[in-house]
């Protein structure tokens, strides 16, 4: 037995990092095996033990790469022929250059007993905190550089747990990664050590205190949520409602793309909101990218349906603007820069608020160093691009209702605070917009992708977006899921229609209770991701330590 192992070494550790990243991908929907997240990137790591640098590196590449290849694969669903092979291979390629990373730096930075005899308890504990830092600080710069790819993040696996999630409220995301990676490094840890050694005993077990960590980090969390509920229910003062119609019209992307089936598109989504309008809502939402333009034809059909209803309504669609210095009576499109916006429309048929999307996805809503690169056109589908917004917006909801009773006179309004498409898995950009909100309204098109994982995987960064900033996330999608998540992280009516169809054309009345009075902001609120950044300036100071101690001695 020996001898095969020794024989095909190289092999088996190629498949045990394979195998690594496959199962990371399975913790992650629509599989959502959330517990494979605790052993995976151990495994990961340690199909490197004893290796070279280099082979690190490109295990950890390897593991990396399985995981992105399977995971990121509903980016095949785009419509488009050539540039979604494309685009899943070299996002997949580029994302996995960071467990690469890990698994290197996590080796360099290892105890030197692990060369020889093994190394002490407490130096074992130290390793395996070290190595869930690393993979903190790696996952944040991956959330920013180059614009940013915060996706799939390792607490986002967790996104059902509820109890375990309420941390989040003071670390974001990053903590359940650290506890996540801390434990899954001690558990290989010790499986290797019984290995070796063969007597563990309890109070050699390095799990136990990652374990240990976790459960008072919940303990924590769930009580301070807990007490604030109390509290809140002990002032005996009652929360504010809203109605909300979300329409979800389900509409193909290769119909967004074709005009001549803009008038089909606007008589579905003027039929679906009649027959949503009928429960009597506050609001009629409309996802992004559903209303094909806004001709003077529509925007009579519009203001004649929200007049008649007498109700408020959000949609999303396209904006522009005159460039800086460009001449006011201008009528060339090269003096204007286009917008992906949201709009705000009284009962009267007046705009009352616009939001311009602020986050723009890479390659699908603009095209980067077109000036110097501009063959880059020919590898996205789209063919110009937008510009980012400058500001978050918040939606002053006007409320027909006293809890279930409709009232003569609108009550006070409740502030929604804008987001459009991918904008709920970009943290920092949520906590901006939650500031001033009492709760979160997303607006997007998860069509592109047909009826795949990635409409799971999207609803799952709300989750934690929700819990971060203890405010509501309503989301309403051309096909995916259109729900609401409380500020606990739960996820309410889901899909629909009265079978709850997730990718089908419907619409969903979501009953938004928002609690009444000043609420305070959580941790996170006031401190962002201010974990992610502490594991990125201690990485910064192992390396410099590491390189410090490990200098060669100069000659006299």
């Amino acid at each position: 037995m020996t001898g095969f192992l020794q024989r095909h070494e190289t092999a088996l550790r190629h498949a045990l990092a394979v195998g690594a990243g496959l199962l990371l991908a399975a913790a992650f929907p629509k599989l959502g095996i959330a517990g494979l997240a605790w052993v995976a990137p151990g495994l990961l790591l340690f199909s490197a033990a004893g290796q070279p640098a280099k082979v690190a590196f490109r295990l950890g590449w390897l593991g990396g790469l399985a995981f992105n290849l399977a995971a990121l694969h509903w980016l095949l669903f785009i419509p488009v022929t050539g540039f979604p092979i494309l685009g899943w291979l070299a996002l997949s390629a580029y994302a996995a250059v960071y467990p690469g990373l890990w698994v290197w730096l996590c080796w360099r930075l290892a105890p030197e007993g692990f060369a020889g005899e093994w190394p002490s308890f407490l130096h074992r504990n130290a390793w395996a905190l070290k190595c869930a830092v690393l993979w903190v600080a790696l996952e944040t710069i991956l959330g920013c550089f180059l614009s940013g790819f915060p996706w799939l993040a390792l607490g986002v696996s967790q996104h059902k747990l509820l109890p375990l999630i309420q941390v989040a409220s003071c670390t974001g995301v990053a903590g359940l990664s650290l506890f996540i990676a801390w434990v899954a490094v001690s558990l290989v840890l010790d499986l290797v050590t019984l290995s070796r050694r063969r007597d563990l005993r309890t109070r050699h077990i390095v799990a136990i205190i990652p374990m240990l960590a976790t459960a008072g980090a919940v303990f924590l969390s769930v009580s301070e949520t807990m007490n604030a509920s109390v509290g809140r229910a002990s002032k005996q003062v009652p929360g504010a409602h809203l109605h909300l119609a979300l329409v979800q019209p389900s509409i193909p992307q290769t119909m967004i793309w074709n005009p001549a089936e803009n008038t089909n598109r606007f008589a579905k989504l003027v039929q679906l909101s009649e027959l949503a309008l009928t429960t009597k809502p506050d609001v009629l939402v409309w996802p992004e990218a559903a209303l094909p333009e806004l001709s003077e034809e529509n925007f009579r059909a519009i203001t004649n349906l929200v007049a008649r209803h007498q109700v408020g309504m959000v949609f999303g669609m396209d904006d522009y603007a005159l460039k800086p210095g460009a001449p006011r009576d201008s009528t060339q499109p090269a003096d204007f820069q286009f917008f992906n916006a949201a709009f705000l429309l009284s009962p009267e048929g007046k705009v009352v608020s616009t939001y311009r999307k602020r986050h723009l996805v890479i390659f699908g809503e603009y095209i980067p160093l077109t000036d110097w690169l501009p063959f880059l056109k020919w590898f996205t589908p789209i063919q110009g691009g937008f510009t980012a917004g400058k500001e978050p917006v918040a939606f002053a909801l006007n409320r027909r209702r006293d809890g279930d009773t409709i009232v003569s006179t609108p009550t006070a309004p409740l502030r929604a605070g804008l987001l459009i498409c991918f904008e709920d898995a970009i943290a920092p950009i949520v906590r901006e917009s939650a500031a001033d909100a009492d709760f979160l309204l997303n607006l997007t098109n998860d069509g592109w992708f047909g009826a795949g994982a990635q409409q799971f995987q999207h609803a799952a960064h709300s989750v934690f977006r929700a819990v971060e900033n203890r405010r509501p996330v309503i989301r309403c999608t051309n096909n995916g899921l259109t729900c609401y998540v409380d500020e606990s992280g739960f996820v309410h009516d889901l899909g629909v229609g009265d079978a709850a169809e997730v990718y089908g054309a419907g619409f969903r009345v979501v009953k938004l209770t928002v609690p009444a009075g000043p609420r305070e902001p959580t941790f996170y609120q006031r401190h962002g991701n201010w974990l992610g950044w502490t594991c990125v300036a201690l990485t910064g100071w192992f390396l410099l330590r590491h390189g410090w101690q490990n200098r060669r001695p100069t000659s006299a």
